[in-house]
């Protein structure tokens, strides 16, 4: 066991008065008024975002607009994917040949195999990684309001 994991270990031992000195070591602030269950795992992770380093900046972001929305009392997601009925067709052109995507109950078809995301479809198309979403121009786009 290296030295680093010794010390997340040692986190079980500690009491809470322990655990909120080493938070307040870790964040350079005090320990909010939560239990020493969370108190752990907020140090552990800390101490491995800094051997392992930290959130990337679009996940961050990601993390904050959830927060934002949740602190205004809105949903933690903003749903507004398309709700594509079984049975929709999809087309797009793709390199001088046109490919259509059939929607089915669970997933997609594209030329005789079946993909669980548009995602997926997206990325054997262009033999790349694409949002499939963005792909198929369904980005942005918002689903029809029921009645």
């Amino acid at each position: 066991m290296s030295s680093f994991e010794r010390r997340l270990a040692d986190l079980y031992a500690m009491t809470p008065a322990q655990l909120r000195a080493e938070w307040r070591d870790c964040w350079r602030k005090p320990a909010p008024e939560i239990g020493p269950d969370l108190l752990r795992r907020g140090i552990a992770w800390k101490r491995q975002s800094r051997v392992h380093g930290d959130l990337p900046s679009q996940a961050r972001r990601e993390i904050e607009a959830v927060l934002s929305r949740l602190s205004a009392g809105k949903p933690a997601v903003d749903d507004e994917r398309i709700s594509l009925r079984p049975g929709t067709r999809l087309a797009r052109e793709w390199r001088g040949t046109m490919h259509q995507v059939v929607v089915l109950e669970r997933g997609y078809e594209h030329e005789g195999r079946n993909y669980s995301s548009l995602t997926q479809v997206a990325s054997a198309i262009t033999g790349a990684h694409w949002s499939g979403p963005r792909f198929f121009d369904l980005k942005g786009r918002k689903a029809p309001q029921k009645p």
